[in-house]
C-alpha cells in the first residue's frame, strides 16, 4: 500500500436496490450517470448477491463474511451474537475509527444488554460503530431537523408520506419533504461534513443510504424522471392464481400482501394493483434511485475535488432488493432473485487494477465476499469466521482458477401473515425457512418443511413453471439437493475447528 499511503474505504449500502435498476444495467431505467461514472471507474459484479432479507439478515452477512446459516440473524430484530467479530471491530483493531453515516440494521446480544436497556430487541446500532449521523430506528435526529425547519414531524416517519383524506393528494403526488430535506439528502450531508474534517487523516466511513426503501414517494423533481410508460413491463404469470399455483408459500404472500407495502394509501394487496399504477410506483422507486444516485456524486466529486479519491476504495452494494410488481408482490420477500441480486462495484484506486476498469465480472460473488475483500484491500488474511473470499484477484485482472459456480441466498418466513406463517402453513415456526441455490443452469429451492422448486433457467429465465416433479428433471433436481447439502457442510461455521 505504500504507493498511496495509508488508505481510505468508503462502503456505501444502498437499502433495497436491484441490481437491474442502475443505468449501466439496461434494466429498468434509473437515470444515474454517478454510479455509471462509478462502474467505468472500477469493476462492476454482474451476478452478485444478497445472502439474506429482509435488512437484518443481509446486512449480518456483510457485517460477518458469514451465511445466514451460520450468523443466525434470521430478521431485523434477531440480535447478532457477541461472539461474532463484526466489520467495525474488524477496521478498530486496524487502526481505523470505523465511522458511520446513516443506516445500518443489528440488534445488540441480549445476553450482553440489560432487559432495561431500550435497545434490547430491536433494531439499533452497536457500540462499535462511530455514529456521525444516525438514521436508525424511529428516525428521531432526522425527524427533529424537520422539525425545526417547520415541517409537522412530531408524529413517525411513515406518517411523513400518509395521503391524508380530503385534500387532493394522492399516493403518486411527489413527497411533501422538498428534495434538499430528503432523508438521502441529509445522510450525504453528513457524510460531506465528515469527509471535509478527515481530508488529512485515513478514514474508514459506511455511508447507508435508505432509499429506494419504500415509501415510493420521491421529491420533485424527482417523481417525474421516468416515464412510467417506458418502464419494462414486471416478471410474472399471467394472473396472480397462476403464480399462486407454483408454490404454498407463494400463495400465502400473494394472499397477504398489502399494497401499502410500497405506497401509504393504496388499498388492497399487492397483486390487485392495476398496471398503470404499478408502473407509477415502479417510475417512483426509479425516481428515487436518481435522487440517490445525484446525492452520490456529490461524494464521490467532493472526494474527487479534495484529492481523496485517488486513496480510497470505493465499495458499493445493497442488502437485499426490491420485488417491485415482479411476480405480482411487492417488497422483499420470497425466493426470487428480483430480491436477492444486487449491484456491487468495487474501485481500487491502485494501479494494480488499472487493466480492469470498466469491466464487467460474470462469475457468482456474494456479500459475503465484501469483509474478505476490504481485508485484502488492507494486506490482511481473510479471518475463517468468514465464508466469502476476497474480489480483489477479479478486480486486478488474475481471477481465482477454482470459484464457485452457484449463489446461495436464504429467507426465513415465519413473520409473513402476521407471524402466522407456521400456521397457515401447518407446519412448526422454526420449520418457516428456505434456502435458493442458483446456477446458470437450475435454479433450486429447497424449504424446511414444504415441497422444494427447480426451474429451468435456460428455458424459463422468469422463474415461472417449476419442475421438481418432472420426470425428465429428476436427475437435475437430485443433483441440485446434493449440491446443496455439499455446500452446507463445507460451508458450516468452523472458527474453533481445526484445518
Amino acid at each position: 500500500m505504500a504507493d498511496i499511503g495509508k488508505p481510505n474505504i468508503l462502503l456505501i449500502v444502498v437499502d433495497q436496490l436491484r441490481a437491474d435498476a442502475p443505468g449501466y444495467a439496461r434494466g429498468l431505467g434509473a437515470v444515474t450517470p454517478n454510479l455509471d461514472r462509478l462502474a467505468a471507474r472500477g469493476v462492476r459484479f454482474g451476478r452478485h448477491f444478497a445472502q439474506g432479507a429482509p435488512c437484518g439478515p443481509g446486512r449480518a452477512s456483510i457485517a460477518t463474511g458469514q451465511y445466514v446459516m451460520n450468523h443466525r440473524v434470521t430478521g431485523n430484530d434477531t440480535p447478532t451474537a457477541a461472539t461474532l467479530k463484526t466489520l467495525p471491530r474488524f477496521m478498530r483493531e486496524l487502526g481505523y475509527d470505523p465511522a458511520l453515516v446513516g443506516y445500518t440494521t443489528a440488534v445488540p446480544d441480549p445476553r450482553t444488554v440489560d432487559p432495561a436497556d431500550p435497545r434490547r430487541g430491536r433494531a439499533s446500532i452497536p457500540g462499535d460503530w462511530d455514529v456521525v449521523r444516525d438514521f436508525e430506528g424511529e428516525r428521531l435526529h432526522y425527524l427533529a431537523w424537520l422539525s425545526g425547519l417547520g415541517y409537522q414531524a412530531d408524529r413517525s416517519y411513515e406518517a411523513l408520506f400518509e395521503v391524508p383524506g380530503p385534500t387532493g393528494r394522492t399516493p403518486f403526488c411527489p413527497s411533501p419533504v422538498a428534495a434538499e430535506h430528503s432523508d438521502t439528502a441529509w445522510c450525504v450531508e453528513g457524510a460531506l461534513d465528515y469527509l471535509r474534517i478527515r481530508r488529512d487523516r485515513p478514514w474508514f466511513l459506511h455511508l447507508g443510504i435508505f432509499r429506494p426503501h419504500p415509501p415510493f414517494v420521491p421529491a420533485a423533481p424527482w417523481h417525474r424522471q421516468v416515464d412510467p410508460a417506458g418502464i419494462p413491463r414486471p416478471v410474472r404469470a399471467a394472473s396472480a392464481q397462476a403464480e399462486a399455483s407454483v408454490h404454498p408459500l407463494l400463495a400465502l404472500l400473494l394472499d397477504t400482501m398489502k399494497a401499502t407495502s410500497g405506497l401509504p394509501g393504496l388499498p388492497g394487496l399487492a397483486r390487485d394493483i392495476a398496471d398503470d399504477d404499478l408502473a407509477a410506483m415502479r417510475a417512483g422507486y426509479l425516481g428515487l434511485v436518481g435522487e440517490v444516485d445525484a446525492q452520490l456524486g456529490r461524494v464521490i466529486a467532493l472526494l474527487e475535488e479534495t484529492g481523496q479519491l485517488d486513496r480510497t476504495l470505493v465499495v458499493l452494494t445493497a442488502d437485499h432488493g426490491e420485488q417491485l410488481g415482479d411476480h405480482h408482490l411487492l417488497s422483499k420477500r420470497g425466493y426470487f432473485p428480483q430480491s436477492y441480486h444486487v449491484p456491487c462495484i468495487v474501485v481500487d484506486p491502485r494501479p494494480a487494477a488499472d487493466p480492469t476498469r470498466g469491466q464487467e465480472v460474470r462469475a457468482f460473488t456474494e456479500n459475503v465476499d465484501l469483509l474478505p475483500t476490504l481485508l485484502d484491500w488492507l494486506g490482511q488474511p481473510v479471518p475463517r469466521q468468514c465464508n466469502g473470499r476476497s474480489l480483489l484477484p477479479f478486480v486486478h485482472g488474475d481471477p481465482p482458477r477454482q470459484w464457485r459456480d452457484h449463489a446461495h441466498w436464504e429467507y426465513d418466513f415465519g413473520d409473513v401473515a402476521g407471524g402466522r406463517a407456521h400456521e397457515r402453513l401447518g407446519i412448526a415456526r422454526h420449520e418457516c425457512s428456505l434456502v435458493v441455490q442458483c446456477s446458470e443452469a437450475f435454479a433450486y429451492v429447497h424449504f424446511a418443511a414444504q415441497p422444494p422448486l427447480l426451474f429451468d433457467l435456460q428455458r424459463d429465465p422468469g422463474w415461472l413453471v417449476d419442475v421438481a416433479d418432472a420426470p425428465a428433471y429428476r436427475e437435475a433436481a437430485l443433483d441440485q439437493a446434493r449440491r446443496l447439502l455439499s455446500w452446507r457442510m463445507s460451508h458450516a461455521d468452523f472458527t474453533l475447528a481445526p484445518h
